[in-house]
């Protein structure tokens, strides 16, 4: 099975790359020198001329904030190249698997968000990410829409990152403790869009949105806590919990970013898993190689 990855330096496109290998998968990936994502003719293009069997975006504008004050790239990144991507891979009849966002909701209420729940994105990359999911459905080809929440991995800009950084220097930290949701180690999306890519190679493969994020819900608070516990720093900064108005911000966040993963665990046979064993995972990977 031949991908053509979108992305080499994004969490789940690293991931993408090193997990391709174990389920037989030959991973080709774009970055910006070759697919930019500002150029949507350059990316459907790529597509066209690609020897690939499956095409999977894990390429985003998701600088949340800078979106505020940047929409016209925020749109080119996340709806209008994908919308032409998924047109070039329909055209194609290769199936187009794409990365979107608990942002689309507006948090409101306390139950998980379900894929058929009316969206409200918040802030200019929630809008450009939701109109992006109807692009690439409006190309009409097979594909999968795949929305997830709190992404951490090792590598790049995420909250273990950040966390430990300030953990070793700080002796306490204010972090947010209304806003809850599911953390997603990237390895773990990398591996559901493999195992979904693999379903569509065997024609198993079955179109639409669908949620994956990791489980118990928390909030920042609690997962901030969490890094700390699992990490060897010696000694562990204390967590202060505050509220969403205390750390103001360019653009409003969800408070409940908690999806609902029941579709895909039943059209694909994908579970929730536990964030706090890819949370282990990812702190042994940047402490073993720090």
């Amino acid at each position: 099975m031949r991908l053509l990855i979108f992305g080499t330096t994004g969490q789940v496109a690293i991931e993408l790359a090193r997990n391709a290998p174990l389920v037989g998968a030959v991973p080709a990936a774009l970055g910006r020198d070759r697919a930019d994502l500002t150029d949507p003719a350059a990316c459907a293009a790529a597509i066209a001329a690609a020897e690939a069997d499956i095409v999977i975006n894990a390429a985003a504008y998701t600088a949340v904030d800078q979106a505020e004050g940047d929409p016209v790239t925020a749109r080119l990144v996340n709806a209008v190249a994908p919308g032409a991507m998924a047109q070039a891979a329909a055209a194609r009849g290769l199936p187009f698997l794409h990365v979107s966002t608990d942002y689309v909701f507006d948090g409101a209420g306390h139950r998980p968000w379900r894929e058929d729940d009316p969206t409200a994105p918040l802030g200019i990359y929630g809008a450009t990410k939701l109109e992006g999911e109807g692009l690439v459905a409006a190309a009409g080809g097979p594909h999968v829409i795949l929305r997830t929440a709190w992404v951490f991995s090792a590598h790049g800009k995420n909250f273990v990152r950040t966390m430990l950084r300030l953990g070793e220097t700080r002796e306490s930290l204010g972090v947010v403790d209304d806003q809850r949701g599911g953390p997603t180690a990237a390895h773990e999306i990398a591996r559901t869009l493999l195992a979904i890519a693999c379903a569509f190679g065997e024609g198993r493969g079955r179109s639409g949105i669908f949620h994956f994020c990791g489980q118990p819900a928390c909030s920042w608070a609690d997962f901030a806590e969490a890094v700390f516990a699992t990490s060897s720093l010696p000694r562990k900064p204390d967590v202060r919990r505050i509220a969403t108005a205390d750390y103001p911000t360019p653009a409003r966040r969800p408070a409940n970013s908690v999806l609902d993963c029941t579709r895909i665990r039943d059209t694909y046979g994908i579970g929730q898993p536990d964030w706090r064993t890819g949370l282990r995972t990812v702190v042994g990977e940047l402490e073993t190689f720090a």
